[in-house]
């Protein structure tokens, strides 16, 4: 079994959907990397304008390392901040994609500001968190969800 996957993808892509059935049909642990923010007090404030908390990606790949090191149990991590770990850590990175047309409306759904949906829809279109994670040098694969 591998080990360590993480889902890293746009807001809005189908991470959690992707994450959790992975983490079932694997018997791993799922991991929200929203609850560990919140558990280990990671948030460092709120930005406004984007309407989100200001996070520290070092200091969230400090916390993950540890989670990761002391599991003793296959995991699943879950945020689009997690392809920020360094790779030596993680087995394999899944990147969930989504039709545009699709994820404007999913981010509709949620409430989300104008702003925020052409930010997030941007985010998609210019594959920003596929081409970090291939820059930082995960083996990938990609989901269309």
């Amino acid at each position: 079994m591998v080990k360590v996957v993480i889902v890293t993808g746009s807001v809005g892509t189908g991470k959690t959907t992707v994450a959790k059935r992975l983490a079932k049909k694997n018997k791993a642990k799922y991991l929200d990397v929203n609850k560990v923010i919140e558990d280990y007090k990671l948030c460092e404030g709120y930005d406004e304008k984007r309407k989100c908390e200001i996070i520290d990606v070092r200091k969230l790949s400090k916390v993950l390392i540890k989670i990761i090191k002391d599991s003793k149990e296959g995991l699943v991590i879950d945020s689009h901040m997690s392809h920020f770990l360094p790779p030596k850590y993680v087995d394999l990175c899944i990147v969930t994609k989504c039709g545009i047309k699709k994820l404007r409306n999913r981010l509709k759904k949620r409430g989300y500001s104008k702003d925020k949906i052409q930010e997030n829809v941007d985010a998609e279109l210019f594959d920003v968190c596929l081409n970090e994670a291939k820059e930082i040098g995960h083996k990938i694969k990609v989901v269309y969800t």
